[in-house]
C-alpha cells in the first residue's frame, strides 16, 4: 500500500532563487538514488512561501529503509543540511505522512 510524505516548509525571501535550486537538486538526488518518487509542489494560493516535497514509497518498510538509507549518505547529508539550515525559515517544517485508502473488496454472490 503506497504511503505519502508531505513535507511543508516556508522558504526565507532573501533565499529563494537559491532555496528553489536546492530544492531541485535534492530532488534529483532522491529521484536518481533511492526508491521513492519525490515531487517538489509550488503553491497557487494560500502562503506564497509555502513550498512542499511529496514522497512516495512502496509501503511504510520502504519508507524506513530508503529514509536509512538516505541519512546515512554523507552528500545527502551535506544537501539537506545546507538548504534547510541557510534556505528555511526555523521551525515553519511540518511533515505528514498518509497512506492510500484501499479499495472495498467486492463480495461474491
Amino acid at each position: 500500500m503506497p504511503v505519502f510524505v508531505y513535507q511543508t516548509f516556508e522558504m526565507k525571501q532573501d533565499k529563494f532563487k537559491e532555496g528553489i535550486e536546492n530544492l531541485r537538486e535534492i530532488k534529483k538526488f532522491r529521484n536518481e538514488n533511492y526508491n521513492h518518487k519525490v515531487e517538489i509542489l509550488t503553491p497557487i494560493s494560500g502562503e506564497d512561501h509555502t513550498y512542499a516535497l511529496l514522497s512516495t514509497y512502496e509501503g511504510l518498510a520502504e519508507m524506513e529503509l530508503q529514509s536509512k538509507k538516505m541519512f546515512d549518505n554523507e552528500d545527502y547529508l551535506k544537501l539537506i543540511g545546507d538548504f534547510f539550515l541557510q534556505n528555511i525559515v526555523q521551525g515553519s517544517i511540518n511533515t505528514q505522512i498518509y497512506r492510500s485508502l484501499s479499495e472495498k473488496k467486492q463480495s461474491s454472490k
